[in-house]
């Protein structure tokens, strides 16, 4: 079994970024959607994608953005990877220089077979809860609804938690794991201990 990259997204504050990067997370992730209580300036995330040291990736994460948003912030913050959380088509999501992985909103009789087959180009897809706004809402789905055969590395979110991230990876075997209010004190406000508590409940997983 392959080890699970771990993801920690919506971070807002140095000390956050700090406590993700100490417990040895892969990837970090800056919410350029105003109406979300993890939305980040440009300065601000520019300032916070400093403290992160090489090999760990730098996302953002967009939600129906304006084109000309995206490559402001793709201008001025050194991210390498994009996340489209929207409604958008794989055009929205083509020519910013940059690779992507698309979210998917599971719920009961949602195809994602069909969806991932209209993201061609993307890394990977990550599946979330079908909620209302977009992300964030601390929602689990039911992970059967995941077919087998996807074409695309699967990123696991939704209402992941160091109690049940482990069972996750071993029930779903993605390619990573994608937690934001599941290691939160407050929204937008991390947590160090259970970030710690996280990755060692995805390494648990691994045996």
């Amino acid at each position: 079994m392959h080890r699970t990259r771990i993801k920690i997204c919506g971070l807002t504050r140095e000390e956050d970024v700090r406590a993700a990067v100490d417990a040895g997370v892969d990837a970090i992730g800056f919410v350029f959607y105003p109406p979300s209580p993890r939305f980040v300036e440009v300065r601000l995330a520019t300032e916070l994608a400093r403290l992160v040291p090489p090999y760990v990736t730098i996302v953002g994460l967009f939600v129906n953005a304006e084109r000309d948003m995206v490559k402001d912030v793709v201008a001025n913050v050194p991210l390498q990877l994009l996340q489209f959380h929207g409604d958008e088509g794989e055009d929205d999501c083509l020519g910013f220089g940059l690779p992507y992985v698309k979210a998917a909103r599971m719920r009961q009789g949602f195809d994602l077979l069909k969806y991932a087959a209209a993201f061609p180009s993307a890394q990977g897809l990550l599946l979330d809860a079908f909620v209302e706004g977009y992300g964030g809402g601390g929602e689990t789905f039911d992970w059967s609804l995941i077919p087998s055969g996807l074409p695309l590395p699967l990123i696991l979110s939704g209402g992941l938690n160091a109690g049940n991230v482990a069972e996750a990876v071993r029930r779903v075997r993605p390619w990573a794991v994608d937690v934001s209010s599941g290691v939160e004190a407050a929204k937008g406000i991390k947590d160090a201990v259970r970030i710690t508590e996280f990755v060692a409940g995805v390494q648990n997983a691994h045996g």
